[in-house]
């Protein structure tokens, strides 16, 4: 109650913008003071408690007797609230300025004083930057305020700086940099902060790309021009993005060569797949063989390990080496019963062993009863993936005219639903099929 008095007999004698000074006004002790400063902080009071706070930014006290919880860096982080909020609340413009004014000079007080274990400077960059950015049109330094705190930020924690408020922050400054054109500023924090990239910061960090580059040979020519002081790790993610421009620009050449370096530089999973890929683009199924088994065996989802089991199948195929191209396709479907793609690709290759038996003649009707076999497959891929049933169906469709007609199961005995072998029996060709269908 003495303190509420005293108060109000203050309010009447005493202009509220008092001088800044060191010690408490009115000759009041530091506790009672930082009281009345406290309360009328809380209250939402910002002349009373500017008139009792400014004194401890001058003194900077660090105790308060007779207060334990005192904190000075929060005392501050309080006054410049203050200010803020009162310039908030102010009509008139020049005292509006002087507040804000004062929030600026509180801010730098802190970090010429504070330097001890506690201070979190990343912290006290961003509520400087932020102030900035919220107030440019009213302080001289503006929007280059709040930018050289977004980039102390950075440098002083480059994943928190991605990361801390979705990325804002990092997402402000790499968008100012794409559209001043300052290039070697934003591609640096790229190169340091796309490995903690959240979603909206992917998208600023690929919309800013674009914005730095022209085109895709323009990046290619500057990527090259830095491989040269980049250490190994910089070098890696260098050539990565070549051999992925490269492959757009259709320079098929140079992205083999740079997969191939890349792959003996680390050879794990990404890199190996990737070199695996130029061979499959480029129709070279042999050399694309080796690195396909392997990027399956470093594989760490049984997702990749599948769909690479389905491509050594394929390029086994295209080889036509049809057992080595259906021992690949049964490990996909180890992995996943379900993989619909799988059986069509069994499918696929036991057709096209009639044509390599064949030789492009005409079908014995032998040959005719492998097609129940490919129907088969086809059926177990609809079964396990619906979604292709359409695609299927339309191969079913195809099939069904090259099977043993009528006149052909009736002078071979042959009996629908009955089982049937496809093996050495039908011919030497299909003997390593080994397989049982049923007529159809």
């Amino acid at each position: 109650m003495r303190i509420l008095l005293a108060v109000a007999v203050l309010l009447f004698t005493v202009p509220l913008a008092a001088e800044a000074q060191d010690e408490p006004p009115h000759g009041m002790g530091e506790l009672e003071a930082y009281s009345i400063f406290t309360d009328a902080y809380r209250t939402g009071d910002y002349e009373l408690a500017i008139q009792f706070g400014e004194w401890m930014l001058e003194a900077k006290p660090e105790t308060i007797p007779g207060h334990d919880g005192f904190s000075l860096e929060r005392t501050f982080n309080r006054m410049i609230s203050v200010y803020v909020s009162a310039a908030e609340d102010e009509t008139d413009p020049s005292v509006e300025s002087e507040y804000l004014e004062s929030a600026e000079e509180a801010f730098q007080t802190v970090f010429e004083n504070f330097d001890n274990d506690d201070f979190d400077e990343f912290q006290w960059q961003m509520r400087l930057g932020r102030f900035y950015h919220e107030h440019s049109d009213d302080l001289d330094a503006g929007m280059e305020g709040a930018l050289t705190s977004y980039r102390a930020m950075y440098e002083l924690d480059p994943e928190r700086f991605a990361t801390d408020s979705d990325g804002f922050y990092a997402r402000v400054l790499l968008t100012e940099y794409a559209s001043r054109g300052d290039r070697e500023d934003a591609l640096e924090i790229i190169d340091e902060i796309e490995l903690f990239a959240g979603v909206d910061l992917e998208q600023t960090i690929g919309d800013v790309r674009e914005a730095l580059f022209e085109n895709p040979e323009e990046r290619i020519e500057f990527i090259e021009s830095r491989l040269v002081d980049a250490d190994e790790a910089e070098r890696e993610e260098m050539l990565q993005d070549l051999a992925e421009l490269y492959e757009e620009t259709g320079q098929t050449e140079e992205a083999a060569e740079t997969a191939r370096e890349l792959y003996e530089m680390n050879p794990d999973f990404e890199n190996t797949r990737t070199i695996a890929e130029l061979y499959l683009a480029d129709g070279n199924y042999r050399d694309a063989l080796g690195y396909l088994k392997e990027a399956k065996e470093s594989a760490e989802y049984n997702s990749d390990r599948k769909e690479l089991a389905l491509e050594v199948a394929e390029s086994y195929q295209q080889l036509d080496e049809y057992p080595d191209a259906r021992t690949y396709a049964q490990k996909a479907i180890d992995i996943d019963s379900q993989f619909g793609e799988a059986y069509m690709r069994m499918s696929a290759i036991y057709a096209g062993t009639i044509s390599q038996c064949t030789g492009g003649e005409t079908l014995d009707r032998e040959d005719r009863t492998v097609y129940w076999l490919v129907l088969d497959y086809l059926d177990k891929a609809k079964d396990a993936d619906p979604s292709l049933a359409s695609t299927v169906d339309s191969r079913i469709e195809s099939y069904e005219e090259a099977m043993p007609s009528s006149e052909d199961k009736f002078f071979s005995d042959w009996e629908d639903g009955m089982s049937f072998q496809i093996d050495g029996e039908l011919s030497e060709c299909y003997a390593w099929i080994d397989e049982t269908t049923t007529v159809r």
